[in-house]
C-alpha cells in the first residue's frame, strides 16, 4: 500500500511532467516539431520537484506526451517497477562489493556506496544512486545492521611477525597501457597480521592469480615463509595453483567466510590509509605508465612502513624487526623458484608433444603416450618442464619446419650399394 505521501509526491511527479509536454498538448510549441520541442527543452538539466537536476532524454518526454493522450494525468502517474528487486545496471562483482562495504560500513548510505563504486570503476557515471537504494532496499542491506544476526568478532593479533599474513585486492584509478589506451588498475597488498607491516604491494592492469603468485613469491624472498596466508574467496586467491605453492613453501592457506571483506580489516585499514595518505593527494592523470605508478606506490609504502600505526604504538617496522626470528627463510634462490612454479598433468602424443595453453612443445620420446607433471610459468613457458623424480626434463616449443630437418635416431637407413638403381 502507498502512503499518503507517497502518493502527494507520485501525484507531484506527474503534474510535473505534464507541465513540460503542455505545450505539445495544447498546441501552443513554437519549434517546428514536437520532437524539436523535447530537443530544446532537454537540452540542460531540468530540476525535479525534489530539486534534484536531471537529465532527460528527448524521448523520455515524446513518451509521456503518449501516455497522456492515451490515459490521460494518471498515465503520468509513477507506477511501481514490475521487476522490483531485480537490478539489471548491477553486475556480480558490483555487488558484491555493495555487500562487502555495507559489511564493514552498515550505516553508509546509497548515495555514498554510489560514489565508491563510480570511483573503483565497478559501474559508469550514468548508472543513478536511485539503482543502488533500489538494490539495498530490496535485499534488506538498509537495516541489516539493526536487525541482521551479528557475527560473533573479537580484536585479535597474532604474537609474532610471519605468524600470518593477509592478502587481498583494491580496485584503483585508471591510467595509460603501453598502448596509451586508459585501463583500471588493481592494487594487490599482503599485510602481516602482528606488525602491520606491508610485506608486498603492486599495482597491476589485471587481478589475476599469476599477478598474486608473483607478488607472493616477492614478498617471501624479502621477508620470509609465513606460517599461514588468509585470503579471501576471488579466483586470484582460490586456485589450486595457491594450493600447490603454499603446501610447497610449507604455508597453510586460510580463506575468509564469503562476502566479509571485514574478516580481512588489516588489509582493508592498509587500502584505507593509503589512500587518504597517498592517493587522494595524488593527481593520477598525471602518470603515464604503470612502472611510474609503482615507483609512486614503493614510495608511499615505505612511509607507511615507517609511521607509527595507531593500534599498536609502534611503527610496522620497529615490530617487524623485533619478532622477525621465529620466521623461516627460503632454503635457496632455486628451491624459491621451484616451489612457485605452476603444475599441469598432461598427455604426451604419440609424436612426443604436448598442448600448453594452446602452444605445442616438444617433449622427451620416453614419455610418449605417458601422463606427466608439466611445471611452467605462464609469461615463460619456453622454460616449461617436465617434472620426475625430482629430476627436470625440459621442453621446448615445437618447431615444425626444424623437426623436419631434424636426424632421427629411429629413422630407417638404406644402402644404395646393393641392388636396384645403384647399378644402373
Amino acid at each position: 500500500m502507498e502512503t499518503d505521501n507517497k502518493k502527494a509526491l507520485n501525484r507531484e511527479l506527474a503534474y510535473f511532467k505534464f507541465a513540460l509536454i503542455a505545450p505539445v498538448i495544447q498546441g501552443t510549441f513554437p519549434d517546428v516539431s514536437i520532437a524539436a520541442y523535447c530537443r530544446r527543452v532537454t537540452e540542460k538539466p531540468i530540476a525535479r520537484p525534489d530539486g534534484v537536476l536531471f537529465d532527460y532524454k528527448p524521448a523520455t518526454l515524446e513518451r509521456w506526451v503518449c501516455l497522456y493522450k492515451s490515459g490521460g494525468m494518471d498515465a503520468l502517474v509513477p507506477r511501481e517497477r514490475s521487476d522490483k528487486g531485480s537490478v539489471k545496471a548491477l553486475s556480480d562483482e558490483c555487488i558484491n562489493e555493495i555487500h562487502k562495504i555495507k559489511e564493514k560500513f552498515p550505516r553508509l548510505d546509497a548515495v555514498q556506496i554510489h560514489i565508491r563504486l563510480i570511483r573503483d570503476g565497478l559501474i559508469p557515471a550514468t548508472v543513478s544512486p536511485r539503482t543502488v537504494q533500489r538494490y539495498i532496499k530490496a535485499t534488506g542491506l538498509r537495516n541489516a545492521a539493526a536487525s541482521g544476526p551479528l557475527k560473533d568478532r573479537k580484536a585479535f593479533e597474532e604474537p609474532y611477525f610471519g605468524a600470518m599474513w593477509q592478502a587481498d585486492t583494491c580496485h584503483f584509478p585508471y591510467i595509460p597501457d603501453d598502448n596509451g589506451k586508459r585501463q583500471k588498475t588493481y592494487l594487490m597488498i599482503i599485510v602481516d597480521d602482528h606488525s602491520r607491516l606491508i610485506v608486498g604491494a603492486r599495482l597491476f592492469f589485471e587481478d589475476n592469480a599469476y599477478n598474486f603468485q608473483k607478488l607472493l613469491k616477492d614478498a617471501v624472498a624479502t621477508t620470509g615463509v609465513p606460517q599461514k596466508l588468509y585470503v579471501d574467496h576471488g579466483s586470484s586467491y582460490e586456485n589450486s595453483q595457491l594450493s600447490y605453492i603454499c603446501g610447497a613453501i610449507g604455508t597453510v592457506l586460510l580463506h575468509a567466510p564469503v562476502r566479509d571483506g571485514a574478516a580481512k580489516a588489516k588489509c582493508e585499514r592498509a587500502f584505507g590509509v593509503l589512500k587518504s595518505r597517498w592517493l587522494n593527494g595524488l593527481d593520477t592523470r598525471q602518470i603515464r605508465s604503470l612502472d611510474e605508478f609503482n615507483k609512486e606506490l614503493a614510495e608511499a609504502i615505505r612511509k607507511h612502513n615507517l609511521s607509527v600505526n595507531s593500534s599498536t604504538g609502534q611503527t610496522p617496522m620497529d615490530r617487524f624487526l623485533a619478532t622477525r626470528g621465529r620466521i623461516r627463510s627460503p632454503q635457496s634462490d632455486e628451491w624459491l623458484d621451484e616451489c612457485f612454479m605452476n603444475r599441469i598433468s598432461r598427455k604426451v602424443k604419440n609424436d612426443a608433444t604436448l598442448s600448453l595453453f594452446k602452444r605445442q612443445l616438444d617433449a622427451p620420446m620416453q614419455y610418449i603416450r605417458q601422463t606427466v607433471e608439466v611445471r611452467f610459468l605462464p609469461d615463460r613457458l619456453s622454460e616449461a618442464y617436465i617434472f620426475d623424480n625430482g629430476v627436470h626434463f625440459p621442453l621446448k616449443l615445437t618447431d615444425k619446419q626444424a623437426n623436419c630437418r631434424a636426424k632421427r635416431s629411429n629413422w630407417p637407413t638404406v644402402d644404395y650399394s646393393k641392388g636396384g638403381a645403384a647399378n644402373v
